[in-house]
């Protein structure tokens, strides 16, 4: 749907439910129809995150994932199925939300993202999901938005744990940046890299943040609510607990921190 552009009857009723928020309403859902995001990963964030941003009628979704579907995969990854075991996840995601809803594009990209070309897409996004699984590609990612001034929502999960942020470094109303996600992990700080093909993970946890993470964009999108935009959440997955922290930005920070405001 193009900016400017009006729901049809079928729209309507098909986004209905979020039509009936008044914090949405029409208005709100034309900004999600006429919304660009950007996933980064097709695995078990970026399944839930891709399905429901799918099925709340982001206009245009771009995924990027390297990898083919796996048996073990199949546990967590709602996005994929038995039948498409060998099929490379972002065709194999794309089949799923295309079936969710038609009515999107959904373009896909099955390489490793490396510096330019996650710098051009994110030029062309409205906000950047990163569901990805190793800390390069995560500080690859953060430095494109920064760069682009494109908000970027976080998310990971292990074993029973699980974290949610916004990074955001555009200016507030009140003239403020948000930290970005080098603020938090710096670029240079030794980081063991821990996966759920050797640690583990609670199946629906992946599914609790990657769907937190599309909560995150679609409020983006459709410029309601109030993010996660420097805070932490914190899930405990085990114990059942929730804590929110709070996340200052540091003005040294190697990647945001000499960054003119972004209007």
């Amino acid at each position: 749907m193009a900016p400017g552009m009006s729901l049809d009857d079928r729209q309507l009723l098909r986004y209905s439910r979020h039509i009936l928020l008044d914090e949405i309403g029409i208005e709100g859902q034309e900004r999600i129809c006429a919304g660009r995001a950007l996933i980064l990963g097709a695995g078990g964030l970026g399944s839930p995150a891709a399905l429901y941003l799918a099925s709340a009628g982001v206009g245009r979704i771009t995924l990027v994932d390297d990898d083919t579907v796996d048996l073990t995969n199949l546990q967590r990854q709602i996005a994929h199925t038995e039948a498409r075991i060998g099929q490379r996840k972002v065709d194999s995601a794309r089949e799923a939300m295309r079936q969710i809803n038609p009515y999107i594009e959904v373009d896909v990209i099955a390489r490793r993202a490396d510096a330019a070309l996650l710098d051009e897409l994110v030029s062309a996004a409205d906000v950047a999901l990163d569901c990805s699984d190793n800390f390069a590609t995560r500080q690859a990612l953060n430095r494109a938005c920064v760069a682009r001034g494109v908000p970027l929502v976080s998310g990971a999960a292990i074993r029973f744990a699980g974290q949610v942020s916004v990074f955001d470094t555009r200016c507030d109303a009140q003239g403020e940046r948000g930290p970005c996600y080098a603020c938090l992990f710096p670029p240079d700080a030794p980081m063991e890299e821990v996966q759920c093909a050797t640690m583990g993970v609670l199946a629906p946890l992946v599914g609790l943040v990657g769907s937190l993470q599309a909560v995150e964009a679609l409020k983006i999108l459709s410029q309601t609510g109030k993010t996660l935009r420097g805070k932490l959440l914190l899930i405990d997955a085990l114990d059942t607990d929730f804590q929110t922290i709070n996340l200052p930005r540091n003005p040294h920070c190697p990647v945001c921190g000499d960054l003119h405001p972004h209007g």
